[in-house]
């Protein structure tokens, strides 16, 4: 139970974090995308019976943060994190380049596949054009910031399967 707290904790504080004090001092497209970075560290680290809910749980408050479509990132957040489940199991998850790759990558699959969705099922004009010019700098500040991740104590522990 106590890590349930913990958990809730630390994504208060990730949005909190996100919608708050971020805000104040960068711009839009400059500002890193913290739930993703944990969905990414979730997928490579936790076991699916927390990890699969806490994804689709984590792309539903992105929607209710950001108020766009209900239901668009917790879609592309569950496929993003099945793929990496299905590849997170082959791989050395303790490396912190492979961190820093796999949440560039999943921001790129996330916004593309956003994109195909509200080209999809939306009729507003600027949406896919405005979400494509962003793609570069939130990719790269998602790396960044996916780099200081790395550094915690928590990233080099060993993994623990239940």
């Amino acid at each position: 139970m106590t890590d349930f707290f913990k958990g809730a904790t630390l994504v208060l504080l990730l949005v909190l974090l996100q919608t708050s004090v971020l805000p104040l001092y960068l711009s839009t497209p400059y500002k890193p995308d913290l739930l993703l970075i944990l969905m990414v560290f979730l997928a490579l680290r936790a076991p699916v019976s927390t990890s699969f809910p806490a994804a689709y749980a984590l792309g539903l408050l992105k929607d209710c943060i950001s108020g766009l479509y209900l239901g668009l990132n917790a879609f592309s957040f569950l496929i993003v994190y099945l793929v990496l489940k299905a590849v997170s199991d082959r791989l050395y998850v303790q490396n912190s380049l492979l961190l820093v790759l796999t949440v560039s990558l999943s921001t790129l699959s996330t916004m593309l596949i956003n994109v195909v969705l509200l080209s999809i099922f939306s009729e507003a004009s600027g949406i896919v054009s405005s979400l494509l010019t962003a793609m570069v700098p939130h990719l790269l500040m998602n790396a960044f910031v996916a780099s200081l991740v790395a550094v915690f104590p928590e990233f080099s522990r060993v993994r623990t399967v239940k």
